[in-house]
């Protein structure tokens, strides 16, 4: 594969007349930097523009917030003296009156290729909030991290939309954030003059070591590109009492409980012989978080072969584990989550009721699979009319 030149050094590169005439507007982070560690803030007044405001997206500017309706309020930048809006807040879309400061909002996100992932929202409520005005949304892409012709896990079911999932894709979408701005825009029919600055030479089947580009973390929890590979099926468990490994140096890697049986819990692993991945026994205590302060008895997720591993299904065979062998510790977590008031946050995480049912039943993950590959070949098919990248 080529070199890889992210879209916010293309748009440096081509320097359009919009750049240095417009006012701006910069939904970005701490990640949106170039090959050279640059923030795109810097990189865009270094080429002359016009930076009025910034807005960020969950965890804050920096980064630096935890998850789960953490908020980070609004702040200013001192270095371009202009106020930073936050889109994880009071309100999580940007309002008329911010809008109406700037002639040009220029996004800049790193995603993680999954639908739980609240960046991709938080991009298409800005979307939904151009519909109608005069402005232009510039989206600089960036690489899907864990590949863009992969796909898993079941459509987002109607009714069930929430802050964790907005828009009729999988579990693993397999687009880039410029491809999921495209697909908004199209699913909603929003009236938004849109424009993708598109990455050079990025190739859908890579995955992000074949990239040479830095890993910046885009969340405090997403500290390694191979989180990513993990976060489709692990994140599962946040809607849990068990320990997603938040609190310890390995989020998402570990996951863990002080109820947790290895002995029996790894000869179920087993049975299921999952593909591309090893379960290592582990013990570690969380420092902040579910079960802060005590014993876990779990797992290391090693990803042996990234091409097999199919993360969503190994998230719910350990879902299927814990009925199986916890049923009196383990438990959903009540809402509230993520601003869902009444469903379960299992629910909204699985974007589907009816596969925390199937579970409960007793199905195993691989037959609930089967009923959503209809629908998961439809979305194969209607993302193909807004794909960028060969």
């Amino acid at each position: 594969m080529s070199e890889v030149i992210p879209g916010c050094e293309v748009l440096i590169q081509r320097g359009p007349a919009w750049l240095k005439s417009a006012r701006l507007g910069i939904l970005a982070n701490q990640a949106s930097v170039t090959r050279g560690f640059v923030s795109v803030r810097d990189a865009i007044g270094q080429a002359g523009g016009r930076v009025r405001c910034l807005f960020s997206p969950q965890h804050g500017f920096h980064a630096d917030r935890q998850a789960n309706m953490i908020e980070s309020s609004d702040d200013w930048d001192a270095a371009f003296s202009v106020p930073v809006y936050s889109l994880y807040s009071e309100i999580r879309r940007p309002s008329r009156e911010m809008l109406e400061q700037i002639d040009v909002l220029v996004i800049d996100l790193q995603d993680v290729g999954t639908r739980v992932y609240t960046y991709g929202t938080t991009v298409g409520l800005c979307l939904e909030a151009a519909r109608g005005l005069d402005l232009k949304v510039v989206v600089l892409d960036r690489p899907n991290p864990i590949n863009g012709v992969q796909v898993e896990g079941n459509v987002l079911a109607e009714g069930f939309e929430s802050f964790v999932g907005r828009y009729g894709i999988p579990m693993r979408h397999g687009l880039t954030m410029g491809e999921l701005a495209r697909f908004v825009s199209l699913e909603k029919r929003l009236d938004v003059d849109l424009d993708i600055v598109a990455m050079t030479g990025w190739r859908r089947g890579a995955f992000y070591p074949e990239t040479s580009l830095p890993w910046v973390f885009p969340s405090p929890n997403m500290p390694t590109w191979d989180t990513a590979l993990l976060y489709p099926g692990m994140v599962l468990l946040e809607g849990t009492n068990v320990s997603e490994g938040r609190g310890t140096t390995l989020p998402f890697h570990l996951f863990g409980s002080p109820f947790l049986d290895h002995r029996a819990f790894s000869a179920l692993l087993g049975e299921a012989a999952l593909p591309g991945v090893v379960f290592r026994p582990v013990h570690f205590e969380p420092m902040f978080d579910k079960w802060k302060g005590e014993l876990c008895s779990g797992f290391q997720v090693h990803v042996t072969d990234r091409v097999s591993f199919r993360p969503y299904l190994t998230g719910l065979v350990i879902l299927q584990a814990f009925l199986a062998l916890h049923p009196e510790d383990f438990s959903w977590l009540p809402p509230p989550y993520e601003y869902e008031y009444e469903k379960l946050p299992m629910d909204i995480l699985l974007g589907d009721g009816r596969v925390r049912q199937g579970l409960e039943r007793g199905l195993s993950a691989r037959e609930i699979e089967q009923s959503w590959l209809d629908g998961l070949g439809a979305f194969e098919t209607s993302r193909s009319e807004i794909l960028i990248y060969p």
